[in-house]
């Protein structure tokens, strides 16, 4: 765990320069639908701070409107400070390619806005994988076929799984597994940490910043991978900053309290 010192740098730098803030959702703003305590307040003083806030999710069930309408219902406005896994793995495909989503409607709606051709069964050039929760063995059969044929895999991400209310839910990484393990292929990812995802935010906030997440695996990985600093909150997957990997700069118990340092020395 970072001492309080490198706390301190970490806001010192926040107040010098306004740096823009990549912040996750699952674990940190909501689990599930029920709201984090304190999370929609937390952004609106970022905001008041002059901070700009940009929501990054490997989320890709839904589309970016139902995420931005999601954070709206939990007191956040949020039109156009949405980034997605589905909307990075949509940078992987081409115009006019086949591609075989086997994936909810956030990846087709980032896949047709590329220009290319949403497909349900093989032939295809691109396999896309993303979590979703009507799959079925079917489905897990086609996509392992048009892989096995050529198609190129990628997948929105990998993490195992997610946060809810009432606990741990398998992730994209569960579903993901299936097809690599049947085609022995290896997927391109495309949301944290990796590089689609972290070309998008750097595109939006430059290269200084602070990411707030969870997982050290995905949102401290991607904080390196932005050069970024990472503040990591214990109100989702992790539990205990010990031995977090890579070691946060600043660690609070949740978002609220995390603003509450960043904000701190600011009069």
């Amino acid at each position: 765990m970072p001492s309080k010192g490198s706390n301190r740098a970490t806001l010192r730098v926040c107040q010098a320069d306004r740096v823009g803030i990549a912040l996750d959702l699952d674990g940190v703003v909501w689990l599930g639908d029920e709201p984090i305590e304190g999370s929609a307040d937390a952004v609106a003083r970022l905001r008041a701070a002059g901070e700009q806030v940009l929501f990054c999710t490997n989320v890709s069930v839904l589309r970016v409107a139902d995420i931005e309408a999601k954070l709206v219902r939990h007191g956040i406005p949020a039109a156009g400070d949405v980034v997605t896994g589905a909307t990075a793995v949509g940078t992987l495909v081409d115009v006019g390619e086949r591609v075989l989503v086997w994936a909810a409607g956030g990846v087709t709606e980032a896949v047709e806005a590329r220009g290319a051709r949403v497909v349900h069964e093989g032939p295809a050039d691109a396999v896309v994988i993303g979590m979703h929760f009507d799959f079925d063995y079917a489905g897990l059969e086609r996509a392992a076929r048009a892989v096995s044929s050529g198609a190129r895999l990628l997948a929105t991400g990998d993490d195992p799984v997610y946060p809810t209310a009432t606990g741990l839910s398998p992730g994209t990484g569960a579903l993901l597994a299936a097809v690599e393990t049947a085609t022995g292929g290896k997927a391109t990812l495309a949301g944290k940490p990796h590089g689609p995802m972290v070309a998008l935010v750097r595109d939006r906030l430059g290269a200084d910043g602070l990411m707030i997440g969870d997982r050290p695996d995905s949102d401290g990985r991607f904080a390196l991978a932005l050069g970024f600093r990472f503040g990591l909150v214990l109100s989702g997957v992790t539990s205990s900053a010990r031995d977090a990997e890579p070691p946060p700069h600043v660690v609070a118990a949740d978002l609220a309290t995390m603003v509450d340092v960043l904000l701190s020395d600011r009069g």
